[in-house]
């Protein structure tokens, strides 16, 4: 019945070691066939599988259970619908990052002196992460929401936040349960949900009080929410897809730039080498312009290897919408294709993928960024995906890339 396994989840995750713990099982079997209470699931580490799920035979997966998992937090939006609402959702969010891909470095210029500010006066040992989140919420807010978020204090923004990583927390354990989620939903969790959605409905009450008396929009700022509005018609709607905004901008840049400078740290060699480059490309302490992001070569050998070792999306699960194949995993040598009935759950670890030997050599659990030089990666393709693939691939990549670099 593999109740070993799900005790042995459950034993570890205090550790928060739970993807480690799985390494050495994984990297002997990339795809697995998994019984657990009389039904039948499936993991797999192969890019060829992922590609098929993702990308050439996406619509014959869905989210199955992860929307019920995810609902009480997120409402309505791209992580919890699939089909027509799905496509609807993700082309009303598309056309406001195009308008976000347009904005200058210098927005992000209040927020980084913010952070450093901060940092400069701190004594001893500083914990970077939270105020990564802090800076991160705040360049989030800014780009979508206005410069400064008016009405709202620092205590409401600290809130929040914590709100918003117990929500994740109990959503993450909810997610494991699947189709059993509706058995653990406690009280603090229902609160955590109420404070998140109060803050991001706290944006769209402003716009829509502003647009009532006659406001025009500030620029870049309330014409997102006023953009949504007018589609969605319904203020709870246009709050929902805010809170997806915020989940996908505030976590994925803090943990990215959290474990750069933890890996940086720890590589004084790889520290000195980015340092010398930025200071090449910036000599004076000039401040970085967008076409020179590109030209830091070894600052994106270093990001690509912190997102190879640290994915924002770790793992992953579909479900199969109708009887289906994936092409590989079968037979004796694992080459064949693997039938999966209609309703049945294939998880797929983009972080162990991203460290098997057979894709990235023996050194794969090494932080080595030289490895993204040259050519050997060149052809990488489906082994790598630091913003997920095919049609739900990421639509923040291209701020994420600003946000992330600024600091640095």
């Amino acid at each position: 019945m593999a109740l070993d396994i799900l005790k042995r989840q459950y034993d570890v995750l205090p550790s928060q070691k739970l993807l480690a713990s799985y390494s050495k099982d994984i990297d002997k079997m990339p795809n697995m066939e998994i019984h657990l209470f009389g039904q039948v699931g499936y993991l797999t580490t192969d890019p060829r599988n992922l590609e098929s799920m993702l990308s050439t035979q996406f619509e014959d997966w869905g989210l199955g259970s992860r929307r019920a998992g995810l609902f009480p937090m997120l409402g309505e939006g791209i992580f919890t619908q699939d089909g027509r609402p799905w496509k609807h959702s993700r082309e009303l969010l598309r056309r406001q990052f195009v308008r976000i891909n347009f904005k200058d470095l210098r927005t992000f210029d209040p927020h980084v002196d913010d952070l450093m500010a901060g940092l400069s006066s701190s004594e001893g040992v500083v914990d970077l992460q939270p105020a990564f989140f802090r800076f991160t919420l705040a360049t989030t807010n800014a780009l979508l929401f206005g410069e400064r978020a008016s009405g709202l204090k620092d205590e409401d923004h600290d809130e929040f936040g914590r709100s918003f990583d117990y929500a994740s927390m109990i959503c993450a354990i909810r997610l494991r349960l699947a189709d059993l989620e509706w058995a653990y939903k406690p009280k603090s969790f229902r609160r955590a949900c109420e404070t998140v959605k109060k803050y991001a409905g706290h944006f769209v009450h402003e716009a829509l009080k502003q647009r009532d008396v006659g406001d025009q929009p500030r620029s870049g700022s309330q014409a997102l929410i006023l953009d949504l509005y007018q589609e969605l018609q319904d203020a709870d709607l246009v709050r929902d897809q805010l809170v997806h905004v915020l989940i996908a901008g505030r976590d994925t840049t803090a943990c990215l730039m959290s474990w750069t400078f933890f890996m940086l740290v720890r590589h004084p060699r790889v520290l000195e080498r980015l340092k010398q480059e930025i200071e090449a490309f910036l000599p004076n302490g000039e401040r970085l312009a967008k076409p020179r992001l590109h030209k830091l070569n070894y600052l994106r050998c270093i990001l690509n290897e912190i997102l190879r070792l640290y994915p924002q999306l770790p793992v992953n699960v579909r479900f199969a919408r109708k009887t289906t194949l994936l092409p590989v995993g079968g037979g004796p040598d694992g080459e064949s294709p693997v039938l999966i009935r209609r309703g049945a759950g294939v998880g797929y670890s983009v972080y162990h993928m991203h460290r098997r030997k057979s894709l990235y050599g023996e050194d794969a659990d090494e932080f080595r960024p030289e490895r993204w030089e040259g050519s050997d990666l060149e052809h990488i393709g489906w082994g790598f995906m630091p913003f997920h693939g095919g049609p739900r691939i990421c639509l923040g990549s291209k701020y994420l890339h600003l946000t992330r670099v600024r600091p640095l």
